[in-house]
Protein backbone atom coordinates (compact mmCIF):
# COMPACT_ATOMS: atom_id res chain seq x y z
CA UNK A 1 0.00 0.00 0.00
CA UNK A 2 1.23 3.32 -1.16
CA UNK A 3 1.78 5.76 2.38
CA UNK A 4 -1.01 8.35 2.31
CA UNK A 5 0.57 11.57 3.65
CA UNK A 6 -2.77 12.87 4.53
CA UNK A 7 -2.96 10.34 7.58
CA UNK A 8 -0.27 12.24 9.28
CA UNK A 9 -2.83 15.29 10.26
CA UNK A 10 -2.34 16.78 13.95
CA UNK A 11 -4.48 14.84 16.42
CA UNK A 12 -3.36 11.55 15.03
CA UNK A 13 0.25 12.44 15.62
CA UNK A 14 -0.35 13.84 18.98
CA UNK A 15 -3.09 10.57 20.24
CA UNK A 16 -0.06 8.43 18.38
CA UNK A 17 3.15 10.48 20.35
CA UNK A 18 0.99 9.93 23.72
CA UNK A 19 1.04 6.32 23.16
CA UNK A 20 4.63 6.38 22.24
CA UNK A 21 5.43 8.55 25.80
CA UNK A 22 3.29 6.71 28.20
CA UNK A 23 3.80 3.33 26.62
CA UNK A 24 -0.20 2.65 26.58
CA UNK A 25 -3.52 3.61 25.25
CA UNK A 26 -5.22 3.64 28.64
CA UNK A 27 -2.67 5.67 29.92
CA UNK A 28 -2.68 8.27 27.00
CA UNK A 29 -6.45 8.21 27.39
CA UNK A 30 -5.58 9.88 31.21
CA UNK A 31 -2.77 11.95 29.92
CA UNK A 32 -5.17 13.65 27.19
CA UNK A 33 -8.39 13.46 29.04
CA UNK A 34 -9.45 11.83 25.98
CA UNK A 35 -11.20 8.60 25.50
CA UNK A 36 -9.13 5.19 24.83
CA UNK A 37 -11.31 4.15 21.94
CA UNK A 38 -11.24 7.54 20.23
CA UNK A 39 -6.98 7.15 20.33
CA UNK A 40 -7.32 3.17 19.61
CA UNK A 41 -9.54 4.46 16.38
CA UNK A 42 -6.74 7.05 15.52
CA UNK A 43 -4.09 4.78 16.00
CA UNK A 44 -5.90 1.90 13.54
CA UNK A 45 -6.12 4.65 11.15
CA UNK A 46 -2.78 6.15 10.95
CA UNK A 47 -1.49 2.30 10.91
CA UNK A 48 -4.12 1.58 7.75
CA UNK A 49 -3.41 4.74 5.93
CA UNK A 50 0.59 3.93 6.26
CA UNK A 51 0.34 0.23 5.50
CA UNK A 52 2.17 -0.79 8.21
CA UNK A 53 2.30 -1.64 12.19
CA UNK A 54 3.03 1.26 14.39
CA UNK A 55 3.28 -0.52 17.32
CA UNK A 56 4.16 -4.25 19.13
CA UNK A 57 1.60 -5.16 21.33
CA UNK A 58 2.81 -6.64 24.55
CA UNK A 59 0.87 -7.78 27.61
CA UNK A 60 2.27 -4.68 29.85
CA UNK A 61 1.73 -2.20 26.94
CA UNK A 62 2.67 -1.47 23.59
CA UNK A 63 6.18 -0.21 22.32
CA UNK A 64 7.14 1.49 18.25
CA UNK A 65 8.01 -0.63 15.89
CA UNK A 66 10.65 -0.16 13.67
CA UNK A 67 8.21 2.22 11.38
CA UNK A 68 6.84 3.64 14.77
CA UNK A 69 10.04 4.98 15.53
CA UNK A 70 10.35 6.90 12.85
CA UNK A 71 7.41 8.22 12.24
CA UNK A 72 8.01 9.75 15.93
CA UNK A 73 10.70 10.93 15.58
CA UNK A 74 9.07 12.99 12.17
CA UNK A 75 6.01 13.94 14.79
CA UNK A 76 8.07 15.13 17.28
CA UNK A 77 10.09 16.84 14.45
CA UNK A 78 7.10 18.65 13.31
CA UNK A 79 5.71 19.68 16.92
CA UNK A 80 9.07 21.67 17.24
CA UNK A 81 8.52 23.30 13.81
CA UNK A 82 5.54 24.13 14.84
CA UNK A 83 6.37 25.76 18.80
CA UNK A 84 9.51 27.60 16.06
CA UNK A 85 7.25 29.29 13.81
CA UNK A 86 4.45 30.31 16.90
CA UNK A 87 7.54 31.92 18.64
CA UNK A 88 9.30 33.91 15.95
CA UNK A 89 5.98 35.17 14.98
CA UNK A 90 5.61 36.37 18.64
CA UNK A 91 9.09 37.31 18.58
CA UNK A 92 9.28 39.35 14.95
CA UNK A 93 10.44 42.95 16.78
CA UNK A 94 13.52 41.14 17.87
CA UNK A 95 14.31 38.68 21.40
CA UNK A 96 11.24 40.10 23.17
CA UNK A 97 9.79 36.90 23.96
CA UNK A 98 10.50 32.98 24.38
CA UNK A 99 11.65 30.52 26.46
CA UNK A 100 14.39 28.12 25.98
CA UNK A 101 13.86 24.63 27.44
CA UNK A 102 17.66 23.35 29.11
CA UNK A 103 18.57 19.90 30.15
CA UNK A 104 21.68 19.88 31.80
CA UNK A 105 23.52 17.26 34.44
CA UNK A 106 24.22 18.18 38.17
CA UNK A 107 27.24 19.46 37.65
CA UNK A 108 26.10 22.40 35.06
CA UNK A 109 23.20 23.27 37.26
CA UNK A 110 24.95 24.65 40.36
CA UNK A 111 26.91 27.66 38.76
CA UNK A 112 27.48 27.37 35.04
CA UNK A 113 23.70 27.80 33.79
CA UNK A 114 22.85 29.75 36.65
CA UNK A 115 25.13 32.58 35.35
CA UNK A 116 24.98 32.14 31.94
CA UNK A 117 21.28 33.08 31.91
CA UNK A 118 21.44 35.80 34.20
CA UNK A 119 24.04 37.26 32.03
CA UNK A 120 21.76 36.48 29.07
CA UNK A 121 18.60 38.16 31.12
CA UNK A 122 20.77 41.35 31.21
CA UNK A 123 20.52 41.93 27.63
CA UNK A 124 17.42 39.92 26.90
CA UNK A 125 14.56 40.47 29.38
CA UNK A 126 11.48 38.86 28.41
CA UNK A 127 13.45 35.36 27.41
CA UNK A 128 12.02 32.87 29.84
CA UNK A 129 14.10 29.36 31.14
CA UNK A 130 13.41 25.91 32.19
CA UNK A 131 16.57 24.08 33.18
CA UNK A 132 15.80 19.91 33.76
CA UNK A 133 18.83 18.35 35.85
CA UNK A 134 19.37 14.62 35.23
CA UNK A 135 21.86 11.83 34.18
CA UNK A 136 23.80 12.57 31.13
CA UNK A 137 22.24 9.45 29.29
CA UNK A 138 18.41 11.26 30.05
CA UNK A 139 20.33 14.80 28.86
CA UNK A 140 20.52 13.01 25.19
CA UNK A 141 17.43 11.70 25.04
CA UNK A 142 15.57 14.56 26.37
CA UNK A 143 17.42 16.85 23.49
CA UNK A 144 16.67 13.65 20.88
CA UNK A 145 13.08 13.53 21.67
CA UNK A 146 12.60 17.04 21.66
CA UNK A 147 11.90 17.92 25.61
CA UNK A 148 15.02 20.34 25.95
CA UNK A 149 15.82 22.35 22.89
CA UNK A 150 19.90 22.29 24.39
CA UNK A 151 21.92 20.08 26.79
CA UNK A 152 24.89 20.70 28.39
CA UNK A 153 26.53 17.47 29.31
CA UNK A 154 29.22 15.08 29.77
CA UNK A 155 29.71 12.33 27.17
CA UNK A 156 32.00 9.38 26.37
CA UNK A 157 30.86 8.90 22.94
CA UNK A 158 28.69 9.99 19.92
CA UNK A 159 25.19 9.88 19.77
CA UNK A 160 22.58 9.44 17.00
CA UNK A 161 19.73 12.01 16.25
CA UNK A 162 22.59 15.06 18.27
CA UNK A 163 23.94 17.37 16.90
CA UNK A 164 27.27 19.09 18.74
CA UNK A 165 27.41 22.37 18.87
CA UNK A 166 30.28 22.96 21.04
CA UNK A 167 32.76 19.74 22.70
CA UNK A 168 35.84 20.18 24.54
CA UNK A 169 37.49 17.94 26.73
CA UNK A 170 36.95 17.73 30.59
CA UNK A 171 39.78 16.73 32.54
CA UNK A 172 38.89 15.12 35.81
CA UNK A 173 39.98 17.27 38.85
CA UNK A 174 40.57 16.34 42.57
CA UNK A 175 38.84 18.94 44.81
CA UNK A 176 39.94 19.58 48.43
CA UNK A 177 39.93 22.36 50.87
CA UNK A 178 42.96 24.94 52.01
CA UNK A 179 44.01 23.06 54.75
CA UNK A 180 44.20 19.78 52.86
CA UNK A 181 47.98 18.30 52.92
CA UNK A 182 47.95 18.26 49.02
CA UNK A 183 46.65 22.32 48.61
CA UNK A 184 50.02 23.23 47.47
CA UNK A 185 50.58 20.86 44.65
CA UNK A 186 49.72 21.67 40.53
CA UNK A 187 49.04 18.40 39.82
CA UNK A 188 48.76 14.92 41.42
CA UNK A 189 48.37 11.41 40.74
CA UNK A 190 45.96 8.77 41.71
CA UNK A 191 48.38 7.15 43.70
CA UNK A 192 48.98 9.71 45.77
CA UNK A 193 45.44 10.01 46.56
CA UNK A 194 45.13 6.67 48.14
CA UNK A 195 46.49 7.97 51.58
CA UNK A 196 43.35 10.27 51.93
CA UNK A 197 39.74 10.15 52.63
CA UNK A 198 37.72 10.02 49.13
CA UNK A 199 34.35 11.22 48.19
CA UNK A 200 32.34 9.83 45.14
CA UNK A 201 29.62 9.82 42.86
CA UNK A 202 27.87 6.73 42.16
CA UNK A 203 28.47 3.85 40.00
CA UNK A 204 26.91 5.10 36.86
CA UNK A 205 28.54 8.68 36.43
CA UNK A 206 30.80 9.34 33.61
CA UNK A 207 32.94 10.68 36.46
CA UNK A 208 32.88 7.15 38.15
CA UNK A 209 33.46 5.20 35.50
CA UNK A 210 36.45 6.59 34.11
CA UNK A 211 37.53 7.06 37.36
CA UNK A 212 37.71 3.45 38.08
CA UNK A 213 39.03 2.37 34.64
CA UNK A 214 41.91 4.42 35.28
CA UNK A 215 42.46 3.07 39.07
CA UNK A 216 42.02 -0.35 37.51
CA UNK A 217 44.51 -0.17 34.80
CA UNK A 218 46.95 0.75 37.59
CA UNK A 219 45.32 -2.04 40.03
CA UNK A 220 44.83 1.06 42.65
CA UNK A 221 41.94 0.43 45.24
CA UNK A 222 39.70 3.13 46.13
CA UNK A 223 37.28 2.91 49.03
CA UNK A 224 34.64 5.98 48.69
CA UNK A 225 33.81 7.22 52.26
CA UNK A 226 30.73 9.02 51.33
CA UNK A 227 29.19 8.14 48.00
CA UNK A 228 26.29 10.46 46.44
CA UNK A 229 24.18 11.25 43.41
CA UNK A 230 24.03 14.41 44.50
CA UNK A 231 27.46 16.45 43.18
CA UNK A 232 27.41 19.54 45.27
CA UNK A 233 26.85 17.43 48.48
CA UNK A 234 30.36 15.84 47.36
CA UNK A 235 31.76 19.52 46.29
CA UNK A 236 31.04 21.05 49.79
CA UNK A 237 31.88 17.72 51.68
CA UNK A 238 35.20 18.64 50.12
CA UNK A 239 35.07 22.81 50.64
CA UNK A 240 34.45 21.64 54.66
CA UNK A 241 37.81 19.70 54.91
CA UNK A 242 35.77 16.11 55.14
CA UNK A 243 38.41 14.83 52.53
CA UNK A 244 38.72 15.15 48.71
CA UNK A 245 36.13 15.03 46.08
CA UNK A 246 36.20 14.94 42.11
CA UNK A 247 34.99 17.09 39.43
CA UNK A 248 35.31 18.95 35.97
CA UNK A 249 36.54 22.06 35.79
CA UNK A 250 33.29 23.83 34.39
CA UNK A 251 31.13 22.37 37.45
CA UNK A 252 33.57 24.30 39.98
CA UNK A 253 34.96 27.38 37.84
CA UNK A 254 32.91 29.96 39.38
CA UNK A 255 33.59 28.60 43.19
CA UNK A 256 37.69 28.37 41.95
CA UNK A 257 37.11 32.53 41.05
CA UNK A 258 35.92 32.97 44.58
CA UNK A 259 38.40 30.95 46.09
CA UNK A 260 36.78 28.52 48.27
CA UNK A 261 38.65 25.43 47.40
CA UNK A 262 41.29 24.09 45.37
CA UNK A 263 41.66 22.06 42.44
CA UNK A 264 43.75 20.55 40.91
CA UNK A 265 44.31 17.99 37.61
CA UNK A 266 44.98 14.42 38.00
CA UNK A 267 47.83 13.98 35.44
CA UNK A 268 47.29 9.99 35.48
CA UNK A 269 46.51 8.78 31.58
CA UNK A 270 43.12 8.50 30.51
CA UNK A 271 41.04 11.46 33.04
CA UNK A 272 41.15 13.27 30.56
CA UNK A 273 38.78 11.35 27.91
CA UNK A 274 35.18 13.08 29.15
CA UNK A 275 34.37 15.45 26.93
CA UNK A 276 32.08 18.37 27.67
CA UNK A 277 29.12 18.54 24.73
CA UNK A 278 26.70 21.18 24.19
CA UNK A 279 23.87 19.17 22.22
CA UNK A 280 21.03 19.96 20.13
CA UNK A 281 18.81 17.85 17.57
CA UNK A 282 20.45 17.51 14.84
CA UNK A 283 18.78 18.78 11.37
CA UNK A 284 16.55 21.14 13.95
CA UNK A 285 16.23 24.93 13.07
CA UNK A 286 16.32 26.36 16.36
CA UNK A 287 13.62 29.69 17.61
CA UNK A 288 15.74 32.76 17.95
CA UNK A 289 15.92 32.76 20.85
CA UNK A 290 17.10 29.39 21.88
CA UNK A 291 19.98 30.53 19.10
CA UNK A 292 21.12 33.45 20.65
CA UNK A 293 21.21 31.41 24.17
CA UNK A 294 23.23 28.91 22.15
CA UNK A 295 25.38 31.24 20.82
CA UNK A 296 26.28 32.92 24.52
CA UNK A 297 26.38 29.44 26.26
CA UNK A 298 29.49 28.91 23.28
CA UNK A 299 31.32 31.75 23.79
CA UNK A 300 30.99 31.33 27.75
CA UNK A 301 32.06 27.50 27.79
CA UNK A 302 35.79 29.19 25.34
CA UNK A 303 35.91 31.50 27.88
CA UNK A 304 35.52 29.22 31.23
CA UNK A 305 38.33 27.20 29.10
CA UNK A 306 40.90 29.85 29.09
Amino acid sequence: MTMNSRALQETSLRYFLAVVKNGSISEASLKLNVAASAISRQIARLEYELGTQLFERRARGMIPSAAGELLAAHARRMQLETDRVASEIQALQGLERGTVRLASSEGFAVDFIPLAIAEFRRLYKGIQFRLSVSSPAEVTRKVREGEADIGLTFSLAPERDIQVESRQRSRIQVLMSHAHPLAGRHQVTLAQLQAYPIALPPLETTLRQLFDICCSQQNLIFESIFTSNYTEALVNFAILGGGIALAGEISVHHRLLQDRLVAMPIRDAGMDARHVELQTLANRTLPAATEAFLAHLKAKMEIDRT
